[in-house]
């Protein structure tokens, strides 16, 4: 038997109804923020993410699936979804377009890391980018989106962190202060946090080493060094979330995994589902386009897991079968089976999900058949209801039994 690759998961049909709910949450709630549908390819030059995700990231140096194609050019799939919106936004031109541009996207993005609950080698991700603004009213209003998402899929018990990481100006100071810190113990940190010391020693405060997080426990606040317009960005995006009625805390520790983040950077964390909880993150990447390009267009975003969320809503009663089986024709002899066959036909032209019986069953065995499908009716047809024009229509509920006319039939189920 051939069994799936490690880190991956099928979606069965009896579970795929939960993910079309939260996709359908995902897009409702984009389109209440005016935001479109962008959708990327699977897979990009490495330089997208290599450029983009950042050198010093978990993501490029040990998690991409990267190869080489029959031509030789370096290939890499997805690993998240900015940087190849990005790439499409400068290739595409739209940065000439009406500014600012609201997109959102829901992908597949592959990471080679170890699979544990909600993370997995091939997962989904629901996201958003925001381009044009560098005003806090975006970065306010993309985590009052990620909020609004959240709480319209009914997902409880979730804390939001924020945090400024200030930009490239007041982030040198920083740097020199957090590694002059870092240096007493520069010995004990891992080998990657080594070789993030000079490239990027923010990077080090994300580490899940525990060692590393020992060591950065006491390590000096980001949010003292920040310039006079980070600072003054910041207050105004806690203004505005405070307007707005959204509770938070500030998390100095916040970096985020990606080297293209400044300022405002923001998580959505939850204590069901292990030791790392983040269901959402983001935050602003204003050189980000600039890189791929596009000149100076500031951008912010973020990206929620799609099976973290759902293992979060894994006993919720909110998730609504939408796809339930309305009616179930039951045919009994063949001129039975071809009208049956008709009426399923007709039904469906009105919308209503119908489906009859293939396999030539007894009328007990397709009632049993039609109730494992969960159908809310079973209409009957014999010789005796061909002859007169009619179905013997069962609700499957309440047991309750009548005879309708099969022409009308569409009538009585509505």
């Amino acid at each position: 038997m051939i069994t799936l690759p490690k880190g991956t998961k099928d979606v069965l049909p009896e579970n795929s109804y939960k993910w079309q709910f939260v996709e359908r949450v995902a897009r409702e709630t984009a389109k209440t923020f005016n935001a479109k549908e962008i959708r990327t390819p699977t897979f990009e030059h490495t330089e997208v993410f290599s450029r983009g995700v950042g050198e010093t990231t978990d993501i490029v140096n040990k998690e991409m699936y990267t190869f080489l194609d029959k031509g030789g050019r370096s290939i890499t799939l997805k690993p998240e979804g900015t940087a190849g919106v990005v790439r499409s936004f400068v290739e595409s031109g739209l940065y000439a377009g009406a500014l600012p541009l609201k997109t959102y996207y829901l992908t597949p993005c592959f990471r080679y890391e170890r699979p544990q609950a909600g993370r997995l080698r091939e997962f989904h991700q629901f996201g958003v980018e925001f381009f044009g603004a560098d005003d806090a009213g975006f970065d306010a209003e993309v985590i009052l989106l990620a909020k609004t998402f959240l709480d319209n899929l009914g997902v409880k018990n979730i804390t939001l962190y924020i945090n400024s990481i200030g930009c490239k100006e007041c982030r040198k100071a920083y740097h020199q202060a957090l590694k002059e810190y870092l240096q007493a113990n520069y010995d004990d940190l891992c080998d990657l946090c080594k070789d993030r010391f000079d490239k990027n020693p923010m990077r080090i405060l994300d580490c899940k080493n525990e060692n590393c997080k020992k060591i950065t426990e006491n390590a000096p606040s980001i949010l003292d060094y920040l310039c006079s317009d980070c600072k003054a960005h910041f207050e105004k995006v806690k203004s505005l979330l405070n307007a707005a009625g959204v509770e938070y805390k500030i998390d100095a520790k916040i970096v985020r995994g990606l080297d293209y983040y400044v300022r405002t950077v923001f998580e959505f964390v939850s204590e069901n589902i292990g030791a790392q909880g983040t269901v959402l993150g983001g935050g602003r990447y204003d050189g980000l386009v600039e890189q791929f390009g596009g000149g100076k267009i500031p951008g912010i975003g973020f990206a929620a897991g799609i099976e973290r969320l759902l293992l979060l809503l894994e006993s919720a009663e909110s998730i609504e079968k939408q796809d339930v089986l309305t009616l179930f024709v039951a045919p009994m002899g063949d001129e039975a089976r071809a009208k049956a066959f008709e009426i399923v036909s007709a039904i469906r032209k009105k919308g209503i999900i119908a489906d009859t019986d293939y396999m030539n069953r007894g009328i007990k065995a397709q009632f049993k058949y039609a109730d494992k499908l969960g159908a809310k009716y079973v209409a009957v047809i014999g010789s005796d209801e061909l002859s007169r024009g009619i179905v013997k229509l069962k609700n499957m509920t309440s047991g309750e039994e009548k005879e309708v006319c099969a022409d009308e039939l569409s009538e009585h189920l509505k």
